[in-house]
């Protein structure tokens, strides 16, 4: 697999009963592989980001308002700053999908925007829209609302909902988002053939647990 295809890997474990032992080990299979992130839940962030101190090359990136989104955008908010004053460099948030089914724009904006000025200067922003639970008008609403709101990402999924990325809504999301804002591929990524079509479809990112198999060209049974 080419290299630049590794540096797109965001490495990822955020089971719930994820223990220090797995985190470590994940850190240490990011720093081997150079991927560009592990990404981790927030009370792992101080972790990961004293491990890679020495290994700027891999950033440190976490979720917030994870997995639902339906926290307050001020809880996102100071989230976000709590993070990053944890170590992280990248904020993967999650939208208000309610509030985007129930078509109040100016919410999810607001709710975005939130995150993205505790972030400024500090860390990227990745918005997940959840795409499993929208119909494709409000997958574009979505990522027109994000990028409005000053996001540098989309990404598909949390990989705790239904569904996980497609290569159809990773062609959308590009579509939708132009050339100049990352798209983001998650949840059910577990191959070389994956995250290939993924690439070819778009995506500047993937989010996968199955990063080293995907390096090695390997098919790995984690859904995430």
């Amino acid at each position: 697999m080419s290299q630049n295809i590794v540096r797109m890997i965001d490495h990822t474990l955020l089971k719930a009963d994820a223990t220090k032992e797995e985190i470590v080990k994940l850190v240490e299979e990011a720093k081997e592989h150079l991927f560009a992130s592990v990404c981790v839940n927030p009370t792992w962030v101080n972790t990961a980001a004293k491990m890679l101190a020495a290994t700027p090359e891999v950033k440190v990136c976490t979720v917030i308002g994870f997995p639902l989104g339906a926290t307050t955008s001020e809880t996102k908010a100071f989230e976000t700053k709590n993070a990053i004053e944890n170590g992280a460099n990248e904020i993967d948030m999650v939208i208000n999908v309610a509030a985007l089914k129930d078509n109040q724009d100016d919410l999810v904006e607001k709710d975005i925007a939130a995150v993205v000025e505790a972030a400024k200067g500090k860390a990227l922003v990745k918005v997940i829209i959840e795409t499993c639970l929208l119909t494709n008008e409000e997958k574009i609403r979505a990522c027109e609302i994000s990028v409005k709101a000053g996001a540098d990402y989309v990404k598909t999924s949390t990989g705790f909902s239904t569904g996980g990325a497609t290569v159809e809504d990773i062609r959308l999301m590009r579509q939708t988002v132009g050339p100049e804002i990352g798209v983001k591929a998650s949840g059910g990524v577990r191959s070389r053939e994956d995250a290939l079509a993924m690439v070819e479809a778009g995506a500047t990112r993937i989010g996968a647990s199955s990063g080293v198999s995907i390096s090695k060209g390997e098919l790995s049974l984690s859904n995430y």
